[in-house]
């Protein structure tokens, strides 16, 4: 059974909250939307969030991404469906996000060099810890996401048996 959430997040800490959301605004500004959605949902995948992965996996399908890339996430590595700047990107996401496995190792931070320059980089870096914030916000509140409009299998009818 899913948890009734702790914390209704109107109830953080204003100040700090809309810190949170202007660093967010300054962020987004600094990727493609695709790639910045990528981002989120792979260290969202990665963390369990499924606040975070429900809304980026929403906010993504509307600015147009592929359902196949978005499913295939987990499996990057294997997938035919990434370019090799997005690769350099996911690989960078998944160790800032497991930070203590690797230590963000040299390879994954060298593999983004072929791709961003350094202030790229410094901005891809607060974009992976910013979504690691938001997972554990909305993780340890047990936020719950509400679409605008009612996922597409909740208005079927089931068929007869």
């Amino acid at each position: 059974m899913v948890e009734a959430p702790r914390l209704d997040l109107k109830q953080f800490p204003p100040e700090a909250y809309r810190h949170l959301l202007q660093l967010e605004g300054l962020i987004s500004k600094q990727f493609d939307p695709i790639l910045y959605h990528l981002i989120k949902l792979r260290a969202s995948q990665i963390n369990g969030c499924a606040y975070c992965l429900e809304m980026h996996t929403d906010e993504a399908l509307r600015i147009g991404e592929k359902t196949e890339r978005m499913t295939a996430l987990g499996g990057w590595r294997e997938s035919p469906l990434y370019t090799d700047k997005e690769r350099a990107v996911l690989s960078w996401v998944d160790e800032v996000t497991l930070i203590a496995e690797k230590h963000a190792s040299k390879e994954a931070f060298e593999g983004l060099k072929a791709h961003f320059t350094d202030d790229e980089i410094g901005w891809l870096i607060l974009a992976v810890v910013q979504i690691n914030s938001w997972n554990r916000i909305a993780i340890s509140t047990r936020a719950q996401y509400e679409r605008a409009v009612q996922p597409a299998h909740a208005e079927r009818t089931p068929e007869p048996a």
